[in-house]
């Protein structure tokens, strides 16, 4: 699956420029910033020991809290600023940009799955092999056998050469990362069926794939209205209802469900994101399985994350149909 030819399409067919809408843009570049916002405080918080933004409202909160309060003033400040300075940007072709930016991200995402769930499971196989001391010293062994030298070392290299990749390919991969799932899936029942070989590691890799497949192409499946409806009245509504219904579901239901996750998910240190994460959590097999556990909590906010995202353009959609803007994308949502 690529995108190549739907971003070359909405290029040429959706006109840059257009009537301002500057409480709609507000709306939406607001979102992102405060994403942005809410990234850079929990960066702070874990990895630098800042108290939280709501400690600035709370008795001896400290100066430290009340630079997170400036980082949101900011953004937000940010936000109104460059819908001022682009007032005549038009809103299906912020959508198509914010969309475009998504896919970067679900790309970078996608190749980091793959590249680490390749090398950590022949690192995996060759620990539990014992094949390791054939190609290595101790040292190196007993630093692959730790989850706090693997993540560091071998995971973070792999995810930066996966988003260097998703900056020079326009491809998503969710077709191959599927074929990827079932090669896996066939290797293990061969193994185990034929050979009686059977490892943890195999099951690791499996259900890392999984949980990256449909969590990463949630985004990509809104965009082009592949998610489910359950739905008696919106096939027979015309365009400019179905605006009202999109831009309204996306901020009551899509923002705020993602902005929950995000929340509970990043709040605070021993969170089930950041927690698994800052001590690179292992699965129970400890050892003779794979070290992408911590990864795994962290597919939760990358979900969310992208989904976020994806629903303000999908705003921006809307209320560009209510505007009746040209570059219109007919599709056939799937309803039940």
């Amino acid at each position: 699956m690529t995108d190549s030819s739907v971003t070359a399409d909405m290029k040429a067919e959706i006109p840059r420029y257009g009537r301002p809408a500057p409480l709609v843009r507000i709306m939406g570049w607001s979102m992102l910033s405060l994403l942005v916002a809410f990234i850079a405080e929990n960066v702070l918080i874990v990895s630098f020991g800042f108290p939280g933004f709501s400690a600035a409202f709370a008795e001896g909160g400290g100066g430290l809290a009340w630079v997170q309060v400036l980082i949101y003033a900011a953004a937000i400040a940010a936000s109104v600023l460059f819908v001022q300075r682009t007032s005549d940007c038009a809103l299906r072709w912020e959508a198509h940009r914010i969309h475009h930016f998504n896919l970067f991200v679900i790309r970078g995402f996608f190749w980091m799955v793959v590249l680490v769930g390749v090398a950590d499971s022949v690192i995996a196989f060759m620990r539990v092999e014992n094949l390791l001391q054939d190609f290595m010293g101790d040292d190196s062994v007993r630093a692959l056998s730790r989850a706090h030298f693997v993540g560091p070392w071998i995971h973070m290299p792999l995810i930066v050469i996966a988003f260097i990749i998703s900056a020079f390919t326009r491809t998503l991969g969710f077709t191959w990362l599927a074929l990827l799932i079932v090669g896996a899936e066939l290797l293990i029942v061969i193994t185990r069926f034929v050979f009686s070989y059977e490892q943890a590691l195999m099951g690791d890799l499996v259900r890392y794939w999984y949980a990256a497949l449909f969590l990463f192409a949630s985004a990509f499946t809104l965009f082009d209205e592949g998610h489910v409806r359950v739905d008696v009245l919106y096939a027979g509504f015309g365009r400019r209802t179905r605006g009202y219904v999109n831009a309204l579901g996306s901020i009551l239901l899509g923002v705020s469900t993602m902005w929950v996750i995000i929340y509970i998910g990043f709040d605070g240190k021993q969170s089930i994101i950041n927690g698994p994460i800052a001590n690179f959590e292992i699965s129970q097999t400890g050892t003779v399985g794979m070290f992408i556990k911590y990864q795994m909590a962290g597919f939760i906010g990358i979900f969310a994350i992208t989904m976020l995202i994806q629903f303000v353009s999908y705003f921006f959609e809307a209320i560009a149909d209510i505007r009746d803007e040209p570059g219109h994308r007919e599709h056939q949502p799937i309803t039940q």
